[in-house]
């Protein structure tokens, strides 16, 4: 098939050939040469699309190329990932099909304000939350009870999230609010911390839905001073990684009903909030088998070695199979 990979990139200007040039030389690791070097390998005619700040050369490209189903790896446009479902919606209005979830399903679950009350509507437990908006008046409800987890309302991949945003009393999540406006432009959102085993789960498929094994992030040895939390330091610094002795690996010792309940949270979770093809459902497991959900990500990370990569392996898919996997079930839709 001819499949276009979108992408967002550093080199807007670049044309497919220059992409695949980086790509043979191995030196930069990227998602979507991961995906395009799969699609290769299945015997698609693949082009490369990067974008940056500007969706008219996306738009003319596409024409140029006319694919039968774009792969959409674009995370963000003008350097804000809250703009990440208006690329898919620029795709599906001039016609074009694509891997992963609609715009819809993109911005909804991005925002986690709004996801977290269609999730609490449709029975599943998230934490208790309170949002915070830039200039408006800072008043937490009495029934949010410390300690709290202040994040960015509109970002993903433990964007924004640090040992500092863990708060106990009202001065410091105020603090840590204002240093989320000024340095996101956006609001704030506080979350209960919810105590538990940090656990992902990877679903493949639309109307019938395959869990992936599910994996565990093993905090290792962490100071005892620092929270046990997904610091984006902890998710993505290799150096903080081993020398913390911080790994991820498959989930062990979760007895068959704590499964069949996660499954059931995960499935719940991917349709109430309009996910298709693949996704993955960030989830706390409390000492009393509660499950929570943390975070639905329509857009997770899907690189080579990776956490859903790795979980696809477990499964029995090489990764070349695991991105086909995905094209079928776009295609299937």
């Amino acid at each position: 098939m001819k499949i276009a990979v979108v992408f967002d990139s550093l080199h807007p200007e670049w044309g497919d050939e220059d992409y695949r040039r980086e790509m043979a030389a191995g030196e930069v690791e990227e998602a979507e040469y991961d995906v395009a070097r799969a699609l290769l390998k299945k015997g698609h005619d693949v082009r490369m699309l990067g974008i940056r700040d500007d969706i008219r050369p996306l738009v003319d490209r596409l024409g140029e190329f006319q694919p039968e189903l774009v792969f959409n790896c674009c995370e963000s446009f003008r350097e804000g990932s809250q703009h990440e479902y208006a690329v898919a919606a620029v795709m599906e209005m001039h016609g074009y099909r694509h891997t992963g979830s609609s715009p819809t399903g993109l911005l909804v679950a991005r925002n986690k304000s709004m996801s977290k009350k269609i999730l609490a509507f449709h029975g599943i437990r998230v934490p208790d939350f309170a949002v915070f908006p830039p200039g408006a008046e800072f008043v937490r409800p009495s029934a949010l009870r410390s300690p709290l987890i202040v994040k960015p309302l509109l970002e993903d991949a433990s964007v924004g999230i640090a040992q500092a945003s863990v708060v106990a009393d009202d001065e410091s999540l105020a603090e840590r609010a204002r240093f989320i406006h000024e340095q996101f432009h956006q609001a704030a959102i506080a979350e209960e911390l919810i105590e538990g085993r940090e656990l992902y789960a990877g679903l493949l498929g639309n109307a019938k839905l395959e869990m992936l094994p599910v994996v565990e992030l093993h905090f290792g040895k962490l100071p005892s001073a620092e929270q046990r939390i997904a610091t984006y330091k902890m998710k993505w610094d290799e150096d903080y990684r081993e020398r913390h002795k911080i790994r991820n690996d498959f989930a062990r010792g979760l007895s068959e009903d704590v499964q069949a309940k996660i499954r059931q949270v995960c499935e719940t979770s991917f349709h109430a909030l309009g996910l298709q093809d693949y996704g993955r459902i960030d989830l706390r497991l409390t000492h009393d088998d509660e499950v929570y959900v943390l975070e639905v990500n329509p857009n997770p990370f899907i690189a080579d070695e990776h956490e859903l990569a790795m979980s696809a392996e477990k499964a029995g898919m090489k990764y070349e199979d695991f991105i086909q996997r995905i094209v079928a079930e776009a295609l299937a839709r």
